[in-house]
């Protein structure tokens, strides 16, 4: 059996335009009402009014008092009755005796009887009204006196009919209610377009869909560890979830702290600055904070015009220190490949040797190879002990060799093992060193007397690594750009990798130490100097 499929609840915006059009229906209904007793109010007043002007002009007519004094009232003052009644926009003109006898009626029957109604006033010298019920229904009369030389003669009755003003104010409500329609009609339009807007806005969805899909909302930013930014049309910041707080940096900060801020007041560095602030979409570019490595998307809104922008960040902080021993991994393994290529050769050449009967200098040949790489293993580790910097420094003294360049250790390097503290982690070192050695190669090679110096020395409370090349050195005007990512100091300027000196120096910032860059005096070759000093007994940070 088929369960019955419950009607959908009406949307916000349905609702909103029936509880306005209830609203404006109301407020016409409640208008007219008041407007009809109002009206009705004042027409009896009018007719009052009119039937008491009528009745006191008749009364002060010479032909009427005439007609009195006659000897048949009735036949001259009939037909003027009528005449009047008919020219005065009125329902009914009795003249009667003192006594109350009809001399006139619209109704020739109702001749000659008594006039039903007060009188007694009128019969005292007072003009009255009153609404009583006659031959003719309920109405509004007035009823004056007719005087003759100061002697009440006759009396005069005029009056106007309930149903005709009814009539009258039913005509002045009908136009009210056809206004009071076309008002309705017209607010119904206004507030269907407004709601037609209002349902584009919100997709049709009723409060309680807008409701839960606020609550998804809510937890779905609280839930996702990537980081999410909203900026409006302005670049200001419109939302922010927690993911996005960490990795900018503003962590500690809540909500109303950043949110309405410009990209421009969050203090970030102004590359990742000017990637949130770009018009244009950007994908998957790699941006240094003061201790992560991020990967930034953005994607412009727009519907029609510009709305903002959504921007997520990734953390990729730790992918590329992996990233980076991976490419020194590599580099070693080139390395070792090249050396077991030498050492073939080298061993094909002793073989060789022997075959022709030459072992003594085979045996020279080879005893002097091994003392060479030997020599060269006993000078690092004699200089840096400390096994993850001296392994590194042999990697890469291979890595220089097959590229051209000479890699030497300084003989001021001393650094034994267990100097340094845990606090500052081998792999931090190995992107420091790494990238500087790196970047002094690329600087060194091509040159005419390529060599690249290392020295590595604690001295008092803190660690010095300086990287030296014989290469075409930094222009002074560049000496902070180089530490930015996108920069190169290779040979061709800006454009190369640019992101190993922009990840030391954000090491070194996270350890609180110092990074400059000078111009070498080395033999008067030229080249830059790269010097890190990392304190060794306050170290802060952890691995990036």
């Amino acid at each position: 059996m088929r369960l019955p499929t419950l009607p959908r609840p009406r949307s916000l915006a349905g609702q909103l335009f029936a509880m306005q059009a209830v609203l404006i229906a109301v407020v016409v209904a409640g208008y007219a009402l008041f407007t009809y007793v109002s009206d009705r109010r004042q027409a009896e007043d009018a007719a009052a009014g009119q039937a008491t002007a009528v009745a006191r002009s008749i009364a002060d007519s010479p032909s009427v008092r005439a007609a009195v004094r006659g000897p048949d009232p009735t036949a001259l003052l009939e037909p003027y009755a009528l005449q009047v009644t008919r020219d005065a926009n009125v329902d009914f003109v009795t003249i009667m005796n003192p006594s109350g006898i009809r001399w006139t009626h619209p109704d020739e029957r109702q001749i000659g009887r008594r006039f039903l109604g007060n009188i007694g006033p009128a019969r005292q010298g007072r003009t009255f009204t009153e609404t009583y019920t006659g031959t003719l229904g309920p109405s509004v009369r007035a009823v004056t006196p007719i005087r003759d030389g100061g002697r009440i003669v006759g009396l005069v009755s005029a009056g106007i009919t309930v149903e005709t003003i009814s009539a009258r104010v039913q005509d002045q409500v009908t136009a009210l209610l056809g206004v009071g329609g076309g008002v309705l009609l017209l607010g119904a339009v206004g507030t269907y377009v407004i709601n037609a807007r209002l349902r584009r806005h919100t997709h049709g969805m009723n409060a309680g869909e807008l409701s839960r899909m606020h609550d998804y909302h809510q937890a779905a930013l609280h839930a996702v560890r990537e980081g999410l930014l909203l900026l409006d049309g302005r670049y200001r910041v419109a939302l922010i979830n927690d993911g996005g707080r960490e990795l900018l940096g503003v962590g500690g900060a809540s909500d109303a702290d950043v949110v309405g801020r410009s990209v421009a007041d969050l203090g970030l560095p102004a590359p990742l600055t000017g990637a949130l602030l770009s018009s244009e979409p950007r994908v998957d570019e790699v941006h240094l904070t003061a201790s992560r490595v991020l990967v930034v998307n953005t994607v412009p809104v727009s519907g029609g015009e510009q709305r903002g922008t959504v921007v997520t960040l990734r953390d990729v902080t730790e992918l590329q220190s992996l990233t980076g021993e991976l490419d020194s991994e590599r580099g070693f393994t080139q390395a070792l490949r090249s050396q077991a290529h030498e050492a073939a050769n080298r061993l094909h050449t002793v073989v060789s040797l022997i075959e022709l009967g030459r072992s003594e200098e085979a045996v020279e040949f080879a005893t002097a190879e091994l003392e060479l790489a030997q020599a060269l293993t006993d000078q690092v580790v004699a200089a840096v002990s400390e096994p993850v910097l001296a392994a590194l420094l042999l990697g890469k003294t291979a890595q220089a060799h097959e590229r051209g360049v000479e890699l030497v250790v300084s003989r001021d390097s001393r650094l034994d093992d267990g100097l340094l503290p845990a606090e500052l982690p081998s792999r931090d070192l190995v992107t420091i060193l790494g990238n500087l050695i790196d970047n002094a190669v690329d600087a060194a090679q091509g040159s005419l007397r390529a060599r690249v110096t290392v020295t590595a020395y604690a001295s008092g409370a803190e660690l010095v690594l300086r990287v030296s090349d014989t290469g075409p050195g930094v222009d002074p005007a560049h000496a902070d750009l180089v530490f930015q990512r996108g920069f190169s100091t290779k040979p061709a300027g800006p454009g190369g990798r640019g992101l190993g000196l922009a990840l030391v120096r954000q090491a070194v910032t996270r350890h609180e130490g110092t990074l400059t860059v000078t111009e070498s005096g080395e033999d008067g070759e030229g080249g830059a100097v790269f010097e890190v000093r990392l304190p060794l007994g306050a170290s802060v940070g952890g691995a990036g």
